[in-house]
């Protein structure tokens, strides 16, 4: 079993002073993507770039402590690919594709971070840009290998991937566009949510991501922001999932799924 994990850190400084490289290292996953590290290439190097006797490959953000996404692996990528072809969003540090490829066998593992529209219209608008940018790249991609994309997608998905999905039908997460661009892409696009494939009607229990704010982890107030979605024959390998909540190591949790492949 193949079993990779993805968390949104929220600061891999931060999540590393509340336990994350003890937990990684008892949970041993084979690969673990990573979304907002909030660190430059001089921050990691001696301290983040292995975790676990995992190596760790990065796209970092040209702003200090904002964004940036990495992925940890135990084996060796043939090739890394930084940024998907957008000078905007690869100066924020948003995508990192690492490449396992041999003979005709074509593997990719995609730790990506989606845009937040919450902080006003105008980083709405620029969420909006990006969801149209990475769709055709995601579909291009799929056309030439098998792939899973983690990460930090910043929207949940139908009326179950939320606690208040009634007051929430008018805000950036939860738009009707954003739904219907993860709609598309699950249906038109051919990718596959592979949480929801293993657990189709899970609600409380399958949140990712609480607000730091009116105890909403205490009360499991949360949102499904956290995904796998994969290429049909790598999601068809997935055997198991699990989200974990016994120690807090951001506002995110992490999302573990094991693959038979």
């Amino acid at each position: 079993m193949f079993k990779l994990t993805s968390l949104n850190l929220n600061g891999i400084r931060s999540a590393s002073s509340k336990g994350l490289q003890a937990w990684v290292s008892q949970t041993a996953p084979d690969c673990i993507c990573v979304q907002e590290v909030k660190a430059q290439a001089s921050d990691v190097v001696g301290r983040f770039e292995q975790m676990a006797d995992l190596n760790g490959y990065f796209h970092f953000a040209q702003k200090k402590g904002y964004s940036g996404v990495g992925v940890y692996t135990r084996q060796e990528p043939t090739d890394v690919k930084v940024g998907f072809g957008h000078p905007d969003f690869d100066a924020e540090g948003r995508y990192v594709e690492l490449r396992f490829d041999s003979g005709q066998v074509k593997r990719s593992i995609i730790s990506c971070y989606f845009p937040s529209g919450s902080s006003g219209e105008e980083r709405q608008q620029a969420k909006f840009r990006f969801l149209e940018e990475i769709y055709p790249h995601l579909q291009r991609l799929k056309a030439e290998r098998e792939f899973v994309l983690c990460g930090d997608v910043n929207i949940a998905h139908q009326a179950i991937d939320l606690k208040n999905w009634k007051s929430n039908q008018k805000n950036s997460g939860f738009l009707p566009e954003e739904r219907a661009w993860m709609t598309k892409l699950l249906s038109e696009g051919g990718l596959v949510d592979v949480y929801r494939q293993l657990h189709p009607d899970t609600t409380d229990e399958a949140y990712t991501w609480w607000s730091n704010r009116g105890q909403a982890y205490a009360k499991n107030v949360g949102w499904r922001l956290d995904y796998h979605l994969a290429t049909p024959a790598w999601a068809a390998q997935a055997r198991h999932v699990s989200i974990y909540k016994g120690e807090k190591f951001s506002d995110h949790a992490p999302i573990s799924i094991e693959y038979a492949i």
